[in-house]
């Protein structure tokens, strides 16, 4: 199944909806085994160390520190990984409203993290594309 490319296709018909759970965006040492048990929604390795996105509740009971909780907008429109503009278009939409954009994107949608008290304000705004 191929995803859409255009821009403007994309942008109309995505339909923003916010998951359910807080998520904690984690740096710690170690190999991904070590963390497997806490059921991360992504991981991503970089210099510095390893990065979690944990549910609050498990980053928590493990006592690993974070320092902000975020809700996750799931865009789901299939976009394709060779579209371009979508992140920058998210991006520029959220910050006219002041609202910070973390961006993950896998195979079929695109998921953008924002402060969880700004999470239906980042959706009205993203909800605009289709008006």
């Amino acid at each position: 199944m191929t995803g859409i490319v255009e821009i403007e296709e994309l942008l109309k018909s995505m339909s923003p909806e916010i998951r359910g759970g807080e998520y904690a965006f984690c740096t710690v040492e170690g190999e991904l085994a070590d963390y497997v048990h806490l059921n991360p929604l992504a991981t991503y390795i970089e210099a510095e160390g390893l990065t979690l996105i944990l549910d609050v509740e498990a980053a928590e009971k493990a006592n690993i520190p974070f320092e902000g909780k975020y809700k996750q907008i799931t865009l789901t429109v299939h976009s394709s990984l060779e579209a371009v503009g979508l992140t920058a278009a998210v991006s520029a939409k959220l910050t006219a409203y002041n609202i910070s954009a973390n961006v993950v994107a896998a195979y079929y949608h695109d998921h953008i993290f924002v402060q969880s008290d700004k999470a239906d304000a980042a959706l009205a705004a993203l909800q605009e594309f289709a008006e």
